[in-house]
């Protein structure tokens, strides 16, 4: 029999700040994280680009104002050991695991920045350490790094190559750090799927625990790539946003007339699974439960969506399959929606299509927003932060708007929340993550009942 999957815990770095429930508040408020990059080093490199937009993680020393400083998180060696983007991924899981009351988190990430390496002992297969495991993906994972010892090598030779030059851009890095830190010695995995990435480290994890391979998993995304290659290659690609306004803010519009592309993003989102009865034994708080998860391929194209969005629908299908729900017991739907006319408008058919087959023939009644008005595209780490965002629509009863949305004009006329967020009891939420080469995920989230 399959086990109950719960969320207990969670953690974010984002545009919008640090901290999930300061992130969320300052979504909720319609703020935007979007800001010029235009200024940054090399600026000659910023410079030629058709796009500096860019959803940036805000720094600072201010806790409180959810500004990012990773001395917060890693210390100096960590820090030489990892990329920017695992760096986010230690923190968001470290938040997650606080929130969720896991025993000991910050003695045990202490100890273990002190000893890792001194553990020899063998860990018996049903002890906490082996049912515990992380599942933590990137798109793209460390950019800058590649980049710049590509150049070391090719103008000054083999030995300017750092020994860590590898291991910081391996994309299953941020989950083995996770682990090495809290001795998580249950399944380590790490999923690249371009933009479906976070999604799919979810949906994944949470499979491992309900078929019974762990009890507990960190599991999400993380991506960290604002650099002059991501947004040439995007740019050359004709994916990224043009510049709607002088205001940045502006440039992100999700199913609005205007929209001209995505806007690359930075940040990450941790989300900690349990096994349902694991968790009420330790009473820990249970955010929402994990109902449903679906996966297809549109075997379509490298880049664009199906335009009828068959492959979105057929995820969606079986995300509610799992979960055992019809398309109308879906309260609010946490649409992809990147920005892009083809897939706003493909991801926008393939909700009305799913809807109308259950019978629900109000457009007007269906809630469907993007949250990447607020924050951009943050890649690997998009579906991950968008299920965080679903969670807590779910805990406070508040569906997020999609921000820059004038008029839409992708057909449907669903309520797609413009500008301001909106109360609305939602007991049953799905999101949607769609990427590169046609890959697809579904997450069904609930109302978690006993």
């Amino acid at each position: 029999m399959l086990r109950r999957v719960v969320v207990t815990g969670l953690g974010a770095v984002t545009p919008l700040g640090v901290g999930a429930r300061h992130a969320w508040q300052r979504l909720l408020a319609g703020e935007s994280g979007i800001v010029s990059v235009a200024d940054r080093e090399p600026t000659a490199q910023w410079e030629r680009l058709p796009s500096t937009i860019a959803g940036v993680v805000p720094e600072g020393r201010s806790k409180s104002k959810g500004q990012w400083n990773a001395d917060d998180w890693v210390d100096m060696a960590e820090q030489r050991r990892m990329s920017r983007f695992t760096q986010f991924a230690m923190a968001a899981a470290d938040m997650a695991l606080a929130q969720a009351q896991w025993p000991g988190a910050e003695a045990a990430a202490t100890a273990a920045r002190k000893d890792a390496s001194a553990r020899t002992e063998y860990t018996p297969d049903d002890s906490p350490e082996a049912r515990t495991g992380v599942c933590i993906g990137s798109g793209v994972g460390n950019l800058d790094a590649i980049y710049e010892t590509s150049l070391d090598l090719h103008h000054s030779g083999y030995k300017r190559v750092s020994p860590l030059f590898v291991p910081r851009i391996l994309i299953n890095m941020a989950a083995g750090h996770i682990a090495m830190r809290h001795n998580f010695q249950g399944p380590n995995h790490a999923v690249s799927t371009a933009c479906t990435t976070g999604a799919h480290a979810i949906g994944d994890a949470a499979r491992f625990i309900s078929l019974g391979d762990a009890d507990v998993m960190v599991a999400g995304g993380a991506e960290s790539c604002i650099h002059p290659l991501t947004f040439a290659g995007f740019g050359r690609s004709r994916s990224l946003a043009d510049p709607y306004s002088d205001d940045p803010t502006q440039c992100s519009r999700p199913f609005d007339r205007d929209r001209s592309g995505f806007v690359v993003a930075e940040g990450a989102a941790v989300l900690l699974l349990e096994e349902m009865e694991h968790a009420l034994a330790r009473g820990a708080p249970i955010l929402a439960e994990v109902r449903g998860y679906g996966c297809s391929g549109d075997a379509f194209h490298m880049t664009a969506p199906h335009p009828n969005g068959v492959g979105a629908q057929r995820a969606m299908r079986a995300a509610l399959r799992n979960a055992g729900l019809s398309p109308s017991q879906v309260d609010y739907v946490n649409a992809h929606a990147t920005g892009t006319v083809i897939g706003d408008r493909a991801e926008a058919a393939a909700i009305r299509t799913l809807m109308a087959e259950d019978g629900v023939t109000d457009e007007s009644a269906i809630t469907v927003s993007s949250t990447k008005g607020a924050v951009g595209h943050l890649l690997g780490a998009a579906g991950a932060l968008e299920a965080l965002f679903t969670v807590l629509s779910i805990t406070d009863n508040m569906v997020p708007p999609t921000l820059n949305l004038g008029s839409p004009d992708v057909g449907p006329k669903f309520n797609f929340v413009p500008h301001k967020a909106q109360e609305k009891k939602v007991d049953v939420a799905l999101t949607n993550s769609f990427g590169f080469g046609g890959t697809n995920a579904s997450l069904v989230f609930s109302r978690f009942q006993q």
